[in-house]
């Protein structure tokens, strides 16, 4: 599972989370983990509606602690029917309800057991964001791709497992 921070302007139009941009950088971030496009995770969001442009101009506005609040359990229900074992938090808002309020450069290349699911933080793929102009940060997103990989071979590994284990 994918989870964001909230569905963007092209979102909005097309109804498809990841759909823009961010998304886009973010399909090729997971190629370079081993995931193709026709394998792609459930993605959802923090919050289930576009909350508008920032008020400078730069990117879409971060939804406020009462919009988070209010989607709260709509993403609890997505969790508990997905039931996801590897949970991709793509950004500050989805970091900081799962991980909680920490710099990106501390979770970044890091994975956390949570219950039955891994915990596998990214920084948001938009262009809006600095932290990937600098070349040790690019280095821990590396490192994430490379959890994300081993992690999601070890559950393909895993399903082989049961599948050949059910067919005897």
């Amino acid at each position: 599972m994918i989870i964001g921070q909230a569905p963007g302007a092209i979102e909005l139009t097309t109804g498809l989370p990841f759909s823009g941009r961010a998304g886009a950088e973010l399909r090729r971030w997971l190629a370079r983990a081993g995931i193709d496009e026709a394998h792609l995770p459930y993605r959802t969001s923090m919050t289930k509606c576009f909350p508008g442009k920032a008020a400078t101009g730069a990117g879409d506005r971060r939804p406020s602690p009462a919009e988070i609040a209010l989607c709260a359990p709509w993403l609890d229900a997505e969790l508990a029917l997905v039931r996801p074992r590897i949970v991709l938090l793509v950004g500050q808002l989805a970091i900081e309800r799962f991980w909680g309020k920490r710099p990106l450069g501390d979770v970044v290349g890091k994975a956390r057991k949570d219950g039955d699911r891994i915990l596998i933080p990214l920084p948001h793929p938009s262009g809006a964001s600095r932290w990937l102009n600098q070349p040790a940060n690019r280095a821990l997103l590396e490192r994430a791709l490379r959890i994300v990989r081993r992690e999601a071979r070890a559950l393909d590994n895993a399903a082989s497992a049961v599948k050949i284990m059910s067919s005897r």
